[in-house]
């Protein structure tokens, strides 16, 4: 096997990055060594390091938002955006810590005082994906560095140079080199972070499948805290509304942003019988016109490529496969360049297959599905073992209440996409798309444990019921008069 890793570029297919495959026991090694210090240094120190970091963000913005898109594919001004959103962390997971793991003190003169403190995990290790691969990894960095752990990150094996310039910014801003460590590598590299005992918690973000097995692998383990972000197989439901360029916008944004390689993306278009033929050609005509292209081409493009051409291939496959099983196709997806993974919008009705398959197609690809009403909208909204975002487009705030009562999701929204969820609110799902530990804004929930006490200055106790008599018996002397 080789310890040796390269990165291409998607739009253009050039080399990006050169590196080595990193190795997880000195890295675990070197955490456990520095965990204490880190641990020990006060709160505001940590997060004076923090706003360190997100200066030197700032500093770099420009060269950073350029890497990212040339090693995602995406368009430049997509990556300017994750830039922001990377700085902005920091502020929120200074707040976010203070708010949901801060210090409380009751005091009681007789009882002494109760107080409510908050311990470090350890060591995180933590797992990026591709999509985004400098905010969602970062969402979980900076408050695991805020709360005192240490952090060994490994990015995804497509994304490692974007991994390596983040993991940077923090040496940069003075974070000790062992405190963060980036460690590179594929499936075999995350599979022994997962397995490590030295580890005290694992921080994921990616597909369903990879989840699963590290939950199944730490499930015997409960020392170990697992915080699971996984994907989507994300509804938008539509109801009757006159605004139809504006819901067709909103669905266009949903499910393409990103070329599609949203967790939060619609995936599947739920529209009812008496919307569909205003609905649908909207959408059509808006989706022919979004430009994809590379990600500094002049005018911007909405789309740049998927991630690599193995995830082009596998998108035409299942669009081949959902018409060869009664799906229709509304806009053809294709691939606009043999040679690289660059995909125009797709939108296929799916309305007659029988069995529509529960996965998600990670990609620009929107399947649409007609209904009779809005009782079965929200069947077919909750027909799925995911359960991250939701959107109804249209109808009344009745109509919402319910939707938001009876559907599955994490995210619930109304008039507003599936995806560009704040950092500033929890961010997280049920089912097939998390373990109950949302994300973003609660971040600090996984990253510290609560410490309860009772203290007081001098021991003070009494034992009230239940001792014997305390006075020692007389001994009879024997009279020797008598």
């Amino acid at each position: 096997m080789s310890d040796k890793m390269i990165s291409t570029e998607p739009a253009t297919g050039n080399q990006i990055w050169r590196g080595k495959v990193g190795n997880v026991d000195d890295a675990l090694e070197r955490a456990l060594a520095a965990k204490r210090a880190w641990a020990t240094e006060s709160v505001s120190r940590r997060m004076e390091f923090m706003r360190r970091f997100a200066n030197q963000v700032l500093k770099h913005a420009e060269p950073f938002a350029e890497l990212i898109a040339r090693e995602t594919g995406k368009p430049l001004w997509e990556a300017r955006t994750e830039v922001e959103a990377v700085k902005n962390k920091v502020e929120i997971s200074i707040t976010a810590y203070a708010e949901r793991t801060g210090q409380k003190k009751l005091d009681s003169a007789l009882q002494g005082s109760a107080a409510l403190r908050h311990k470090p995990h350890g060591v995180m290790a933590v797992l990026g994906p591709y999509n985004f691969p400098a905010h969602l990894p970062n969402g979980h960095i900076v408050p695991a560095l805020i709360a005192g752990n240490v952090v060994v990150f490994k990015p995804s094996e497509k994304t490692p140079a974007v991994g390596e310039f983040l993991t940077k910014l923090f040496h940069e801003a003075e974070v000790p080199e062992d405190v963060i460590q980036c460690v590179h590598g594929g499936a075999n590299v995350g599979k022994a972070l997962v397995a490590h005992p030295d580890i005290d918690g694992l921080l994921f973000t990616g597909s369903a499948p990879a989840g699963i097995a590290i939950n199944k692998k730490l499930a015997g383990d409960p020392a170990k805290i697992v915080a699971l972000e996984m994907g989507g197989n994300n509804p938008i439901v539509i109801l009757d509304t006159p605004k139809i360029e504006d819901a067709a916008a909103t669905i266009i944004q949903s499910a393409f942003t990103t070329a599609g390689q949203r967790c939060t993306a619609a995936r599947r278009l739920v529209v009812l019988d008496s919307m569909y033929d205003q609905i649908v050609p909207a959408v059509k005509s808006m989706a022919q016109r979004l430009i994809v292209g590379e990600p500094f081409a002049d005018p911007q493009p909405f789309m740049g490529t998927v991630i690599d051409n193995d995830a082009a291939d596998l998108l035409l496959q299942s669009r081949a496969a959902l018409l060869d099983h009664g799906g229709k196709d509304i806009l053809a997806m294709e691939r606009t360049q043999d040679n690289l993974p660059f995909l125009t919008p797709g939108l296929i009705d799916t309305t007659e297959i029988d069995e529509r398959p529960d996965i998600e197609l990670f990609g620009p690809l929107l399947q649409i599905i007609r209904v009779e009403d809005f009782d079965e909208a929200i069947t077919e909204a909750n027909n799925t073992r995911y359960g991250l975002s939701a959107s109804l487009v249209g109808g009344k705030p009745d109509d919402f209440d319910r939707f938001w009562s009876e559907t599955r999701a994490g995210i619930v929204n109304w008039n507003r996409p599936t995806n560009g969820a704040s950092s500033a609110a929890p961010f997280g799902g049920i089912g097939l798309s998390g373990n109950h530990r949302p994300a973003a804004y609660y971040a600090a929930d996984y990253c510290a444990y609560p410490v309860a006490s009772t203290e007081m200055d001098q021991p003070r106790a009494s034992i009230g019921v239940g001792l014997k008599d305390g006075t020692k018996p007389t001994r009879k002397v024997k009279d020797t008069h008598k």
